[in-house]
């Protein structure tokens, strides 16, 4: 009985293994490359308030503002206004930013939640660059949480810091209201990021994340995934640069009208992590010092 153990034990590793060396092979043969840091003719410009047409800044100018804000909206038509409501209100209120203006980029095609954001990053005049979702589950006055995590970052290496929002106090509430297959969604895909991608952040997904410029700069122009899991590989990116990370809790609230599908989504970004790790370790993806837009 223990020898057939024994080989039924031995089949299964080399089984792992196989699949394992399989699952490599793919991710390095379907990687892709760089997606190219290129805007179409329609992307370079904004409307201002006249309805002429301007040209949009780039991050690799000097900074004019103090703060710039990215939002991503795809079909957000009942959740945007309130959300940008809020967070105009309170920028007016503080002295040192105002709103200035609102600049709007159309984009020709959907290059995905992550591609979004790096449009917006790549036009922004901030000194510091924060990414905030169009539903307004964070209320926006955390922003000063943020500039404090990140000042306490200081000194900066080469001006790069990165403080991100976090819900992870939040989690023992979101069980309580949350199904047990959820739950157990959730813990895999957490155990998932900490095995294959990111340690020491506890929530890499919360979209309130705040940026120095030169991080923003640095890390947007290596990130390769560019829907739903390009929270991770942007923060695996700023790891592998030594860029340093504060996780500042802040407050939440689930807004209804959320795109993810639970199962599914969860899968595809279970892959993504996987795909993620598996091509920077075959070499079919490699880290590149910041790159400028064509």
């Amino acid at each position: 009985m223990a020898p057939l153990l024994l080989q039924l034990a031995v089949l299964g590793a080399a089984l792992a293994a196989a699949a394992l060396v399989l699952i490599s092979v793919v991710a390095f043969i379907t990687a892709t490359k760089m997606p190219a840091l290129h805007r179409h003719e329609e992307e370079k410009f904004f409307l201002n308030a006249k309805g002429q047409k301007e040209t949009l800044p780039s991050i690799w100018d000097l900074p004019t503002k103090q703060l710039s804000v990215v939002v991503p909206s795809y079909n957000e038509e009942k959740r945007l206004p309130v959300m940008m409501d809020e967070a105009l209100s309170y920028l007016e209120k503080r002295q040192k930013y105002g709103s200035d203006k609102v600049r709007v980029i159309t984009l020709v095609k959907n290059r995905g939640k992550g591609g979004a954001i790096r449009m917006g990053i790549f036009s922004s005049r901030g000194e510091k660059i924060l990414m905030a979702d169009a539903d307004g589950a964070t209320k926006f006055p955390d922003v000063e949480k943020l500039e404090k995590g990140l000042n306490d970052l200081q000194p900066w290496p080469n001006q790069m810091a990165i403080a991100c929002g976090s819900r992870a106090h939040l989690e023992k509430e979101s069980i309580a209201q949350r199904s047990y297959f959820r739950t157990l969604l959730m813990y895999g895909f957490h155990f998932l990021v900490w095995f294959l991608c990111v340690k020491g952040i506890r929530d890499t997904q919360c979209g309130f994340k705040l940026f120095t410029r030169e991080a923003a700069s640095q890390t947007f122009s290596s990130l390769h995934v560019e829907r739903w899991a390009f929270d991770v590989e942007l923060l695996y990116i700023a790891q592998c640069f030594k860029i340093p990370i504060a996780e500042i809790a802040v407050n939440w609230t689930e807004i209804e009208g959320s795109k993810l599908v639970p199962f599914w989504s969860w899968l595809q970004m279970g892959k993504d992590l996987l795909f993620i790790r598996l091509r920077y370790m075959t070499g079919a993806w490699r880290l590149e010092q910041t790159r400028k837009m064509n």
